[in-house]
C-alpha cells in the first residue's frame, strides 16, 4: 500500500506534546517512507490556549496584535487571527487563567478584553468571527465582553456598571440597543467543547469556579449571580438559557455569547472541520491520521477523533488513531469510523515518566506504522 495522500489531524496530547508538534513529528516519518506523498496538516486545539496558531497553521493568514483589557482591567497586548474575511478569538488570549498568575479570583476578573477582539475585528470588516472558550479565569457570564461591545448593564438603583462574578447579583436590567452595529449581520460561531449549563451544581461555578481560585463560599455566591443574571436575559430577551448544552463554558460566557451575540454553541472540532473544508480535503486521501492524549468514553462524545472519523465513514476513508493511552470499553469507536488505534508508550510507566518520552515513542509508534502500511501488497 502507498500514501499518496495522507491528512493529519490530530488534537493536542495534553502536557506533552502540541498537535502542531505532532504534524511535524508524523509528516517527517511519512517522508521517510513515502517520499511523494501529499500531506495535509490541520492542527487542532479545543477552543482554548494555542487555537489561533493552530488555525493558521492550517490555513494561513496572520496574527493581528491589539490592546485590550487583561483578566483586571489592565492593558496588556493581546491577538487574534485573521483568514480572508474570518477572523479567530481565543478568550485566553486575553482572559486566561495564566494571565492572572498568583491573583486567581474568579469574583473580580473580567471577559471585557474578550468583546474589545470581537468589536475590532467586526470593525475590520469580518464577515465571521470563530470565539474559542476554554482556559478561561473568569465567571462574569460574558458580562464583560458584552459591555465592550455596548451592552449597558443597570442595577437597581439605575447605575450603570460593568458587571464582574461577585456583582452578578446586582444585575437588574439589561439595555442591548446600544450595542455596537458592526456586529450586525456577522455569523459568530462559538467554540465549546463541553456540556456543563450555565449554574447549579453541574454549573460554571460549582464545576469550574475552584481551579480558577473560588473556596467553598465564593462558589455558592458566583453561582447565584449567575442564576440572577439568567432571570434578567430571559426577561429582557426572551431568551431561557437555564438547561443550554455548553451555557456553563468558561465561566458562563457560553451563555453570554448566545445572549449577547446571538452565537451558536459549536463543538470545536465541527469548527474546525467546516472552516478548513474538510470534506473536500480528504476526498482523495489514502489516510488520515488523527488522535488525543487518550482515548476513552469521554472521546466518543465528540472529541476530535470522532468528529474526524464520522466524515471520514461517510468517503470511506481509513482513519488511523495515535494516543498515549487508551481505555478498554471504547468498541463504538469502530462502528464510528475509526479503523485502528495505536498507543505510542511502550513500557508500563507512570505518566510522569512516559510523558518526557513523548516525542521519541511516537515517533516509534508512527514508524512502525508505516512500515505496516508500507509492507500491505
Amino acid at each position: 500500500m502507498t500514501l499518496n495522500k495522507a491528512v493529519l489531524i490530530p488534537d493536542s496530547f495534553k502536557g506533552t506534546l502540541t498537535s502542531i508538534e505532532i504534524c511535524d513529528i508524523i509528516s517527517d516519518k511519512i517522508y521517510k517512507h513515502f517520499p511523494k506523498s501529499n500531506i495535509i496538516s490541520i492542527p487542532v486545539a479545543d477552543g482554548g490556549e494555542g487555537s489561533v496558531d493552530c488555525f493558521l497553521s492550517a490555513l494561513g493568514g496572520e496574527k493581528i496584535y491589539e490592546t485590550v483589557s487583561s483578566p483586571y482591567f489592565e492593558d496588556m497586548k493581546s491577538f487574534y487571527g485573521l483568514i480572508g474575511d474570518t477572523a479567530v478569538i481565543e478568550m485566553a488570549a486575553c482572559a486566561g487563567l495564566p494571565l492572572v498568575e498568583e491573583r486567581k479570583n474568579p469574583s473580580l476578573t473580567t471577559t471585557y478584553g474578550v468583546g474589545q477582539l470581537i468589536l475590532t475585528a467586526a470593525k475590520k470588516g469580518c464577515k465571521k468571527i470563530i470565539v474559542g472558550l476554554g482556559g478561561s479565569s473568569t465567571n462574569d457570564g460574558g458580562c464583560g465582553a458584552a459591555a465592550a461591545a455596548g451592552v449597558i448593564f443597570y442595577d437597581k438603583e439605575g447605575n450603570e456598571f460593568i458587571p464582574v462574578g461577585k456583582t452578578l447579583i446586582n444585575i437588574e436590567k439589561i439595555d442591548l440597543s446600544e450595542k455596537a452595529k458592526e456586529l450586525d449581520n456577522i455569523e459568530i460561531i462559538t467554540m465549546c467543547d463541553i456540556d456543563n449549563p450555565m449554574y447549579g451544581a453541574l454549573g460554571a461555578a460549582y464545576i469550574f469556579g475552584p481551579q480558577k481560585g473560588a473556596d467553598e463560599k465564593m462558589v455558592a455566591e458566583l453561582d447565584k449571580g449567575l442564576e440572577n443574571l439568567c432571570d434578567v436575559i430571559k426577561s429582557e430577551t426572551g431568551k431561557d438559557l437555564k438547561d443550554v448544552p455548553g451555557s456553563g463554558a468558561a465561566g458562563a460566557m457560553g451563555a453570554g455569547m448566545i445572549a449577547f451575540f446571538n452565537s451558536t454553541l459549536q463543538m470545536g472540532i465541527e469548527t474546525i472541520l467546516d472552516t478548513v473544508k474538510f470534506d473536500e480535503i480528504i476526498a482523495d486521501a489514502d489516510m488520515i491520521f488523527t488522535g488525543e492524549g487518550k482515548i476513552d468514553t469521554q472521546s466518543l462524545r465528540g472529541k476530535a477523533v470522532i468528529g474526524v472519523a464520522k466524515r471520514a465513514k461517510n468517503k470511506n476513508i481509513p482513519v488511523t488513531v495515535i494516543a498515549g493511552g487508551a481505555d478498554m470499553n471504547i468498541d463504538e469507536a469502530y462502528d464510528i469510523g475509526v479503523t485502528s488505534i495505536f498507543t505510542i508508550n511502550r513500557l508500563p510507566e507512570d505518566f510522569q515518566i512516559s510523558r518526557n518520552k513523548a516525542k521519541e515513542n511516537l515517533e516509534a509508534s508512527i514508524d512502525n506504522i508505516l512500515r505496516l502500511i508500507k509492507s500491505i501488497k
